[in-house]
């Protein structure tokens, strides 16, 4: 759920500085690169070149999912783009007409025009990778190797490493590149000898040529390689090891997610990584670094519960509040390296609770390598998650029926929670019965009572939803024998609520509800993603939509009332994402002191990590939050962070 296309672009769209001029391309070439997800090909470009002007089709397919764009761009003085066209479809199937021409552009989503006197490089919202080139050559002929950005924002290049790699008995020169400007960090790019894209390459999807697909870890190796000394000179000043071998925090009013009370006037006293003492009336011990709260409030660090960490999530989420999270579906070799650096202090992020995906073979498979059809596959699934340190398995939406039990009796046999999507031809209830310990996504709720949708691994499962969801009578005898069922066997529901505003509610060229209070703290190019839209809506279908979300929010309230376990999670943008989840917790009707419970105390618990994490208490890890305001009465002071600590160290979200 997470891709949308401008972060697409964001990822792709990135460029070099150099100062050799490159041989001189052919005027008259066809360029074909891979598009590839979870380690297999899920969609391909196809670049016709023809003097200045470029035809580019572009296609994936995500799970039923993904654009089909078609694209006309011609580059004019300075390589800069003089005009563009997109037609086809975006990431949900949406229609796409996007124009640029003469400092003038139009989107479906956005309209404007700027003075065409002063060179700006147009970055089209549903452009294919391709445009990475373009980019890329409009920045090299640039003064400074910078450029103005159309609607908004610069953008800066530099050069950061070249290699040679071979496939194939043939080899290839490449560079590798970042540019700045278009997300919250740079994005890496590999530009061959001509300028030409060569490969954009990351843990979660990559573009390359054609042909070599293979030498996508040798490219992603080489990133981490020249970015982990970055990332380390950022950690070290971003995050510090108090001075005395301690804090003392005073003057703060402690929120108990035991209690669900707030009092003032708490110190808190931490050693090392450990919470050594909380309360009143404590002496203030000498010798240790001092934080005057200032009557602010202090929580438990924050968790997000649906997580699919990204290199450049970690220091969102710590500057959030977010000191724990769990990864829901990821690269193995990616996500144990990642976590492996932040435990060591060589990156920003919070904890990371692992849960391994594994999915069925198939067209609609997920984005991972982890694909089982038989007995013998699932438990050598199963138990290499284990023996990697997981504690829980994810089972995905193509997984056949018939394999639930099995691996969910395997992975109980290990000390292993199972949750999941609800497979397809399976209806929540039977996989609550086979052995599911969580659902994930509110959805899989509803499609329980519509056995004529069977199939849910294509869109299906969310249109379906958001056409009939608001029709659904929750006080109906099925759905309370449903809710009961979920209470008798302690099943935990990660609703992912903010996701499905985002696909119901929001409307192309109005800012995403999900994102719109803090739209002004993104960056230009990755607030204009938050424009698009979600869902295709049909005629006469958009107050549905929107009653059926607020269907799913009052099913979030029934369950809550049934006391069925909730877990926040976002399966969305790091950091940002979790204060909207939180914010429609208390929207359906969940007190804000209750919801910040299941967002602490609630999260470890289900996790199993309470002794250790979730309140603060003596004996207890040292993650918390310093909030300016008090979000157990007004949740959406969450967003308020001053000063996070995560295991006794201290960053300040403002000393970026």
């Amino acid at each position: 759920m997470r891709i949308r296309l401008l972060a697409l672009a964001a990822a792709t769209l990135t460029a070099c500085a150099h100062t050799t001029t490159p041989p001189p391309a052919a005027t008259h070439a066809t360029q074909t690169r891979a598009f590839i997800m979870g380690g297999r090909r899920a969609g391909t470009e196809t670049v016709d070149v023809d003097g200045a002007t470029r035809t580019v089709d572009f296609e994936f397919n995500d799970r039923g999912r993904g654009p089909k764009t078609h694209t006309v761009l011609t580059s004019g003085g300075g390589a800069i783009t003089a005009s563009l066209r997109t037609s086809g479809n975006d990431y949900f199937k949406v229609p796409v007409d996007e124009t640029y021409a003469n400092g003038a552009w139009s989107n479906g989503a956005e309209k404007g025009s700027t003075p065409t006197n002063a060179p700006a490089f147009f970055v089209s919202m549903y452009g294919p990778p391709e445009e990475t080139a373009v980019l890329a050559r409009a920045l090299l002929a640039a003064p400074e190797h910078r450029l103005s950005l159309l609607p908004a924002g610069e953008a800066s290049i530099r050069k950061v490493g070249e290699l040679t790699v071979s496939a194939a008995g043939h080899s290839q020169h490449t560079r590798c590149y970042e540019i700045s400007g278009l997300g919250f960090t740079p994005s890496p790019v590999w530009l061959d000898d001509h300028n030409e894209l060569f490969a954009s390459a990351s843990s979660w999807s990559s573009v390359i040529a054609d042909g070599w697909d293979s030498v996508v870890p040798q490219l992603l190796k080489a990133q981490d390689a020249w970015r982990d000394e970055a990332v380390a000179r950022e950690a070290a000043r971003l995050m510090r090891a108090p001075a005395g071998g301690g804090i003392v925090i005073t003057n703060a009013r402690l929120f108990d997610p035991v209690t669900l009370q707030t009092t003032p006037g708490t110190t808190i006293v931490i050693r090392g990584n450990r919470i050594e003492a909380a309360g009143t009336g404590i002496a203030t011990p000498n010798g240790l670094d001092h934080i005057d709260a200032a009557g602010r409030t202090v929580i438990p660090g924050l968790w997000d519960m649906h997580t699919h960490n990204s290199a450049d999530d970690g220091l969102l989420n710590i500057s959030n509040g977010i000191t724990s999270v769990r990864d829901l579906a990821n690269d193995t070799d990616f996500l144990l390296d990642l976590r492996k650096k932040i435990d060591s202090g060589a990156a920003i992020g919070p904890r990371i609770v692992l849960a391994g995906i594994i999915d069925g073979p198939g067209k609609y498979a997920g984005p991972t390598k982890v694909l089982v059809d038989t007995e013998a596959q699932a438990r050598e699934a199963v138990e290499n998650y284990a023996k990697l340190g997981y504690e829980q398995i994810k089972i995905y939406s193509s997984v056949r029926p018939e394999l639930v039990p099995f691996i969910a009796r395997l992975a109980h046999e290990r000390g292993m929670r199972v949750s999941g999507h609800v497979p397809a031809f399976m209806r929540a209830e039977d996989a609550v019965r086979a052995g599911y310990d969580e659902i994930q996504h509110v959805n899989f709720l509803f499609l329980n009572f519509w056995p004529d949708i069977q199939d849910t691994r294509t869109p299906v499962r969310f249109t379906a939803v958001a056409e009939r969801a608001a029709t659904l009578d929750l006080n109906s005898t099925e759905v309370r024998a449903f809710i009961d069922l979920l209470r008798e066997h302690h099943t935990v529901i990660d609703p992912t609520v903010s996701v499905f505003e985002g696909m119901f509610v929001s409307r192309k060229g109005t800012m995403s509800p999900s994102y719109a209070a803090v739209a002004d703290r993104l960056p230009p190019q990755v607030r204009r993603g938050f424009l698009t839209g979600g869902l295709p809506v049909p005629d006469g279908m958009d107050q549905r939509y929107r009653d059926s979300f607020r269907n799913l929010l009052a099913m979030v309230k029934a369950l809550h009332d049934a006391h069925v376990p909730i877990v926040a999670g976002t399966d969305a943008m790091a950091g940002y994402s979790l204060a909207r989840e939180l914010e429609l917790y208390v929207q359906a009707g969940i007190p804000p002191a209750e919801v910040l419970r299941i967002a602490t105390l609630g999260a470890a618990h289900v996790m199993k990590h309470d002794d250790q994490l979730g309140s603060i208490a003596p004996g207890k890890l040292a993650d918390l939050d310093i909030i300016d305001g008090d979000p157990a009465t007004t949740i959406s002071d969450v967003r308020k962070v001053v000063t996070v600590i995560k295991d006794g160290k201290v960053f300040d979200p403002k000393g970026r």
